[in-house]
């Protein structure tokens, strides 16, 4: 719902209400029982002035995750929340069967180095995921890296991975409790035997070897201060050289801006061995620069290829000097050029494939061919050519679903990918180059019958007319009744498209007879660069738009009704579930916004925040502002309100989304709340934003979701679940 400029006045006088000037509206809650008592928050004296407005700030001191307050609040919140959540019945069944579904093979795409294979495997309920490695396909895998090894509760996670060209050396990057920082170590693969290198403090990094194998290039960041680690800003990444046996100490600077705080670079190496190929980001805007340097010829420098952050310009492979890139300049869904460093200018870059109706998402160079895919309302479509940009074939597949991969070399005869759907677990495949055939590399099985559920895909028509897409999920011969519990789910940010995906939590939510649905909103990457700045800045309205617009049509055509609906999302899909809830509270029953960005005007004062103004503006800008302030969830809620059943998920260790944003939301939520719908925090422990965790905390999380959304929507649920399987 757009605030426009006459009641703008009125979201302040909203906003003063909220945080303590009295109550804003009156009217009466549906539903019954008595709320939880909530921990009292006290409130402070903090005011901010923005462009000549004053907004107040109460509950300032939540921000200061470390203060005795704070840690007091925290537990007394997970006590209410957890004494809620042990009154619901079901959860404890639900729990069991979520562990039931999630007792499966899971398997990674592989890829080959070396001459060795490598590919990772959860054998169904282990924490982390292990890797393998196999000298062929018919090879008995052999165990390389086991990360559950490396903390008795699974909070140590492999984060990343790069081996040696001759497959004889691992790097690999970890992650504790979730935390974006990672450190680099390096493993001998023939012994299993980790080497004496250690790298630190690196964040959001790629790691690229040498072809010769003595060292790698990875990007880093001053060493931070130890308490305030999860939250101090991040600026001036730096590029690094480490030489095998080397310390840290003596790795040499490659690249870095002095004159650039928020610049980042990322690396990579080309196959030949010959370029250092370096992307330079500026936020999370896909707009890049491109930077190479000649790793034969010894002193040669840094060289600019692309030196101006006009679009995004992604690296797929070299031939010789000619450059191949995916690239949305001059093509908002994207093409394949090829650049010929001799001659760089852009009246020469070459087309190779050429922008096309779909939009084209990743590219790679296999086998002497490029492989382009694609998302046809994102549904996967992938597409062969050679290397002039004649089509070769589509590669066949099994569905509506998403695919990975493609990984490999110019020589390579095979690549692998993977393939899922909403009802059709991960399946990885083998391509052959030469003859298009896929075959099944390795199919999980799951306890449940696909055929039970079925897929569709909606368009419907958002406020400003847009047709927007939708997928809906559920057992077959749903009841248009309105009487279905159905779970809306979406994302809306960033280019990120949202694809066909099999969960285990979301089976065990279809298998209650829940709906699952997932609404393709604007700011996604779905219909390329125009689709994602349509939802950008001072059009960001248009998501929350889209995602109303989604509920509303499902309960126009009796899917369901207000009182059974809930929505979710994390990150900045929690914003969408904070901005949905607080704009249009009666249409939705409940409401699950997960590690969401809350405050619009603060956000990028914490860790890597401030590379968002590039999707979200900033509180700086005087126009930003007025259009941040109109849909931040936190300066949004209305004292006596009736707001959905609301369940805020956030962790300790979150330093993408810091935990503040969730604090200080539900604060301020409890406060404003009229009637009996509860407003609880989950707040895990030893967790971060969601990358690694482990999978008992998965399960315990969705449990108590799921478990959560029974009560809220009033769920009948039987002892086996609804599932049909014994527990």
């Amino acid at each position: 719902m757009h605030m426009r400029h006459a009641t703008f006045v009125a979201a302040f006088v909203a906003l003063a209400a909220a945080l303590g000037a009295g109550p804003a509206t009156s009217q009466t809650c549906p539903g019954s029982g008595t709320p939880p008592t909530y921990p009292v928050a006290k409130k402070v004296d903090q005011t901010d002035t923005y462009f000549g407005t004053t907004i107040a700030d109460p509950y300032r001191w939540l921000e200061d995750a470390n203060s005795a307050d704070t840690k007091a609040w925290v537990d007394a919140e997970n006590q209410v929340t957890q004494a809620y959540l042990a009154t619901i019945p079901q959860r404890a069944a639900i729990r069991q069967r979520l562990t039931r579904l999630w007792n499966y093979e899971r398997y990674s795409v592989p890829f080959r180095e070396g001459g060795r294979y490598f590919y990772s495997r959860n054998d169904g309920l282990q924490n982390q995921a292990v890797l393998y490695t196999m000298t062929s396909l018919t090879d008995t895998p052999r165990l390389l890296l086991d990360p559950n090894t490396l903390a008795a509760d699974g909070t140590v996670a492999l984060a990343g991975l790069a081996v040696s060209p001759d497959g004889k050396l691992l790097a690999y990057s970890t992650a504790a409790s979730g935390s974006d920082w990672n450190e680099i170590k390096v493993r001998d693969v023939a012994t299993g035997k980790d080497l004496a290198d250690h790298i630190k403090w690196v964040k959001f990094s790629e790691t690229a070897w040498t072809r010769d194998g003595k060292g790698f290039f990875y990007s880093r960041y001053d060493e931070p201060k130890e308490a305030t680690k999860l939250a101090d800003v991040n600026y001036f990444q730096k590029l690094y050289y480490h030489k095998l046996g080397t310390p840290q100490d003596a790795d040499v600077l490659v690249y870095d801006r002095p004159d650039q705080k928020e610049w980042g670079f990322g690396a990579a190496t080309t196959d030949d061995g010959r370029y250092l190929i370096i992307t330079a980001t500026k936020g999370t805007a896909h707009r890049y620069r491109v930077f190479y340097k000649d790793l034969t010829k010894p002193g040669a420098k840094v060289q600019a290829l692309i030196d101006n952050f006009d679009a995004a310009y992604d690296f797929v492979d070299n031939v010789g000097p000619v450059f191949y890139f995916v690239t949305d300049r001059n093509a908002p869904r994207q093409r394949i050029v090829a650049i010929d460093t001799r001659k760089p200018r852009e009246a020469d870059w070459k087309t190779i494939v050429p922008e096309s109706g779909q939009t084209l998402v990743a590219a790679h160079l296999v086998g002497d061919r490029l492989i382009a895919q694609y998302l046809a309302d994102a549904r996967g479509v992938v597409r062969i050519t050679d290397l002039k940009g004649k089509p070769v074939r589509e590669v066949a597949l099994p569905g509506i679903g998403s695919v990975a991969g493609f990984t490999g070399k110019r020589g390579d005869k095979e690549t692998f990918f993977s393939f899922t759907g909403f009802t059709t677990p991960t399946t990885i495949y083998r391509l052959d180059m030469k003859t298009g055939s896929s075959t099944v590399f390795r199919q999980p099985k799951v306890q449940f019958d696909p055929n039970d559920y079925e897929t569709r895909q909606q368009f419907f028509t958002s406020r400003d007319g847009t047709r927007v897409p939708m997928f809906i999920v559920s057992k077959k011969g749903l009841k248009l009744d309105g009487n279905n519990p159905t779970y809306l789910y979406g994302y809306g940010g960033f280019n990120i498209s949202l694809t066909p995906a099999f969960s285990p939590a979301n089976l065990a939510w279809m298998e209650m007879g829940g709906v699952y649905a997932v609404a393709n909103l604007r700011g996604g990457g779905e219909y390329g660069e125009a689709w994602h700045e349509a939802g950008t800045k001072l059009k960001k309205q248009n998501v929350f738009d889209d995602f109303i617009g989604a509920a509303e049509w499902l309960v126009a055509n009796k899917v369901t009704s207000p009182t059974k609906l809930a929505i979710g999302g994390g990150s900045n899909g929690g914003l969408l579930v904070g901005a949905a809830m607080t704009q249009r509270p009666e249409l939705f029953a409940a409401a699950v916004p997960q590690v969401g960005v809350m405050d619009m005007l603060r956000f990028h004062k914490f860790t890597i925040g401030w590379a968002w103004t590039s999707d979200y503006g900033s509180s700086e800008n005087p126009d930003e502002f007025k259009a941040l302030v109109k849909y931040s969830p936190l300066h949004n809620l209305k004292q006596g309100t009736c707001y959905p059943a609301t369940m805020i998920t956030t962790a300790d260790h979150d330093d993408r989304v810091v935990p503040a944003h969730s604090f200080k939301f539900a604060a301020a939520a409890q406060a404003a709340q009229a009637g009996p719908n509860p407003v609880l925090i989950r707040i895990d422990t030893k967790a971060g934003h969601g990358a690694g965790k482990p999978t008992s905390k998965q399960i315990e999380e969705v449990a108590d979701r799921w478990g959560f959304l029974t009560k809220a929507l009033n769920v009948e649920v039987s002892p086996t679940v609804a599932g049909g399987a014994e527990i």
